[in-house]
């Protein structure tokens, strides 16, 4: 039997709420767009190009926001020393670039990073800070930018899912 990315419903985005609430509200439903652009794909078509000459894959973004996840909630925010799940130093772009890998593994370790990152900063305050390189940023902004990078990324998928099977994204 064929591997497929598995289906997902989608929860709303809050209407009402405190500020963590609706921050973390948000992020979800985009954490959620993302896979629900995928469902249905076989492995294959998770590796398709969305045009040449870009690499831009699916399975790429997907293994990005693990490694985006992973880098802001847990390694910045909450201070845990942590390597990348799939950058090197020869190469930073391997979540994009190295495809080789099970997308079975790599779905799931998008669902562990995002687990994981609830959990890092589960107890933490909105105005809770951390330093990167010269900056002072608080987990606000942590927040705010991860709704910024899915809500960007996840324009690619509607160009990607429509070549391979003609479906447009909601």
């Amino acid at each position: 039997m064929t591997w497929t990315a598995p289906e997902i419903t989608r929860t709303d985005e809050p209407y009402l709420g405190d500020e963590l609430t609706m921050l973390r509200g948000w992020l979800d439903y985009h954490r959620q767009t993302l896979l629900m652009k995928c469902a249905g794909l076989t492995a294959g078509q998770l590796r398709t190009a969305s045009v040449e000459p870009s690499g831009l894959t699916l399975l790429g973004l997907v293994r990005h926001m693990a490694e985006v996840e992973r880098w802001w909630f847990r390694r910045c925010a909450a201070g845990i020393d942590l390597t990348d799940l799939y950058s090197t130093p020869e190469d930073p772009d391997a979540d994009f670039n190295d495809l080789s890998g099970d997308p079975a593994a790599a779905f799931a370790a998008f669902d562990q990073e995002v687990r994981l990152a609830r959990e890092a900063v589960a107890d933490l305050p909105l105005d809770h800070t951390f330093r990167r390189r010269d900056d002072e940023i608080n987990l606000r902004w942590v927040y705010l930018h991860m709704i910024e990078e899915y809500a960007r990324h996840n324009g690619h998928p509607d160009l990607i899912r429509e070549r391979i099977d003609g479906a447009t994204g909601d």
